[in-house]
């Protein structure tokens, strides 16, 4: 079979196309057939090393996958032979806290991944993906929609009417936005381009702020929100734009802090939190129990993920370049 792997630390280039022996299935796993997998930023971080927990080399591509079960090992009893399944981002985090150990299964960095025309998982790491989803919309949510399900409901317990601060317009912002509508929130939204700010408001954002035009948004912020600010902020900048959403928190406010997409060697002063009652906590995806959570939310709310673009499984390079541009509202998806 065919996978694609990193081999090294030095980027995108360091993605090779291989051929590998068909995997062999053991009591209690499953292998399936891959029919489509999505990017995260993530995937760009692996690919150039350094991150944390996922430096194994090689190791096959990409975290996010769905695809359809075409043999079960012995003692396995949650699937059969042609179920539709996804495999958990954090492939041994099944519900409850996380551990140091159960992190380092993350897919597509401290394990294999799911680019790979076919895998092998443990059963109990995989969820059903419902009728109401195809193959490439079930391969958006692992990463993306947990992390925005996390960060709001598990961890935030958003509540109707409270107001949400997104940063921009990639998967876990698109998802939160998605996901806080449907729970009845008021959605702000960030961004650098006014059409990605009107692609937000078409999938309900009730406000939208470009921050090239407006570099002090938190200003911005505070006067949309009466003074008050905002009670959830989805922090996917990290500590480029944490001074900032620390300033448009709300007292008592959460920050959900994701990513590290702006100026990762910045420094903040934490005084505001200290005064503002803030509650700052870190989100990495979620477990299995989350990620069940979020499909069953996002096929009872009507939600449709946002797929900006989709490529074939052999032009996998040519997917993740497109996503390193960021010229992307929403996922980029590889359909097998």
């Amino acid at each position: 079979m065919k996978a694609f792997t990193i081999q090294s630390g030095d980027g995108i280039q360091a993605i090779e196309l291989i051929d590998r022996p068909e995997p062999t299935v053991g009591s209690g796993e499953v292998k399936i057939s891959m029919r489509a997998a999505s990017l995260n930023y993530r995937d760009l971080g692996v690919a150039s090393g350094g991150y944390l927990r996922n430096d194994t080399r090689p190791v096959v591509a990409l975290s996010d996958g769905a695809g359809e079960v075409v043999e079960v090992g012995e003692n396995v009893t949650r699937w059969k032979v042609g179920d539709r399944v996804s495999p958990n981002f954090v492939r041994d985090w099944i519900e409850g806290p996380a551990t140091n150990a159960k992190l380092k299964t993350s897919l597509g960095g401290g394990i294999d991944g799911v680019l790979a025309e076919t895998i092998v998982a443990p059963e109990q790491s995989l969820v059903a993906i419902p009728d109401e989803l195809s193959f490439a919309e079930a391969a958006t949510l692992p990463c993306a929609a947990v992390t925005a399900w996390h960060a709001l409901f598990a961890s935030g317990q958003l509540q109707p009417g409270q107001t949400v601060l997104l940063l921009g317009t990639g998967g876990v912002s698109i998802f939160a936005l998605q996901l806080a509508k449907a729970a009845g929130a008021h959605v702000i939204v960030t961004s650098s381009s006014d059409d990605k700010l009107e692609q937000a408001r078409s999938l309900g954002a009730d406000e939208g702020i470009n921050y090239r035009e407006t570099p002090e948004w938190h200003k911005a912020v505070q006067q949309l929100t009466q003074g008050e600010g905002v009670d959830h902020v989805v922090e996917v900048g990290g500590p480029g734009t944490l001074e900032r959403s620390l300033k448009s928190a709300s007292v008592g406010g959460y920050i959900h802090l994701i990513g590290v997409l702006d100026s990762p060697g910045a420094k903040v002063g934490p005084l505001l939190s200290v005064f503002n009652l803030l509650t700052i906590r870190g989100i990495y995806v979620g477990s299995r129990l989350m990620h069940e959570q979020t499909v069953a939310a996002v096929v009872g709310n009507g939600i449709k993920p946002v797929i900006d673009r989709s490529f074939s499984f052999a032009d996998s390079i040519a997917a993740y370049e497109y996503f390193a541009s960021q010229k992307h509202v929403g996922k980029v998806v590889i359909e097998f």
